[in-house]
């Protein structure tokens, strides 16, 4: 089978697309025939040797796809659709997903939107509910409303809690995506002082939860912006990973819990079980379409080069996805 490594760990133009063996099948896997992949941040960290936990050479940790050999799994069978989170390996004609990580398409879906859903859905799924702790008509903080993740957390904050969604990007055409996703109050982070606005919308309260993608920069806005007792979850470092003049005063004055986490390297237990929360919370919002996938853009896989500077350059509403087949 063909999939896409990095030759060396560096940039876009390490990536080729080569003949590579095929997926060995471990006790509780099965097969998948690839029809979609979606890009995420990781595997740009992945492709540029950034990462200690990626043991598989092939790129990619999301895929959708068909189900070629159950591997004597009982709740699967040849040729069912099925979406899901891998041990990498994802941008590959085939590919080893654990069956209990597995997840039934939607009739609605093509393959395509999919793929768009695992990562992000979940990551916001976990952030929100599971760390976040997000409850009925409480407020919570997106940043990066334009993204994959942001555009699922809107969304969920949404329909399961009926939350008011305060949510930030860099363009008027992301934000007008956030407005139609459910979003209460737009906010330009390029032309806005954030904190101020999440000030004159909660009435100097604060939000209970912020989605923090971003670290360093908006480390003093968003204290500013959270409320006494919320709950402040990292999931990203894009404006850096070092603060300095850390008061730690002020974190235990508003009580605040500040959480970080990240998704891929977690244990194949943890993500299973998440798998079945997300699963049996929104299975049928998806099928109604309540809850949808947001897809930028689509490349042949032979372009994953071009997928990942759209990525790079920040240039994607939703998530960017590689057609296999």
């Amino acid at each position: 089978m063909k999939g896409i490594i990095a030759k060396e760990p560096g940039g876009r133009d390490q990536l080729i697309y080569t003949e590579m063996p095929d997926p060995v099948l471990n006790e509780g896997d099965i097969l998948i025939e690839v029809h979609a992949a979606a890009v995420n941040r990781t595997d740009i960290l992945n492709r540029e040797g950034k990462l200690g936990y990626v043991s598989n050479p092939i790129i990619g940790v999301e895929v959708a796809g068909v189900v070629v050999d159950p591997n004597g799994n009982s709740t699967y069978s040849k040729g069912d659709r099925v979406m899901g989170l891998v041990n990498g390996g994802a941008y590959a004609e085939y590919v080893a997903m654990p069956a209990d990580r597995a997840m039934k398409i939607p009739e609605t879906l093509d393959f395509s939107e999919a793929a768009s859903i695992p990562e992000v859905f979940l990551t916001a799924f976990q952030t929100l509910y599971w760390i976040g702790k997000l409850e009925t008509e409480e407020s919570v903080l997106i940043h990066a409303g334009g993204s994959g993740v942001g555009t699922a957390a809107i969304q969920l904050a949404r329909v399961l809690s009926d939350g008011f969604v305060i949510t930030t990007a860099g363009s008027e055409s992301k934000l007008e995506t956030c407005n139609q996703l459910g979003a209460d109050i737009l906010i330009n982070y390029k032309e806005q002082d954030f904190a101020k606005e999440v000030e004159k919308a909660t009435d100097g309260k604060g939000v209970h939860v912020i989605l923090d993608f971003v670290g360093a920069s908006y480390w003093q806005q968003n204290y500013e912006s959270i409320a006494v007792d919320g709950r402040w979850v990292l999931i990203g470092v894009l404006g850096g990973s070092n603060v300095e003049n850390v008061r730690l005063m002020d974190l235990m004055m508003k009580r605040i819990q500040l959480t970080g986490t990240l998704l891929t390297p977690r244990s194949d237990q943890y993500k299973a079980e998440l798998t079945k929360a997300f699963s049996s919370k929104t299975n049928a919002l998806f099928e109604n379409g309540k809850l949808k996938p947001i897809v930028d853009s689509v490349f042949p896989i032979e372009e994953a080069d071009k997928a990942h500077e759209v990525m790079e350059q920040n240039r994607n509403t939703g998530k960017i996805v590689l057609k296999v087949r």
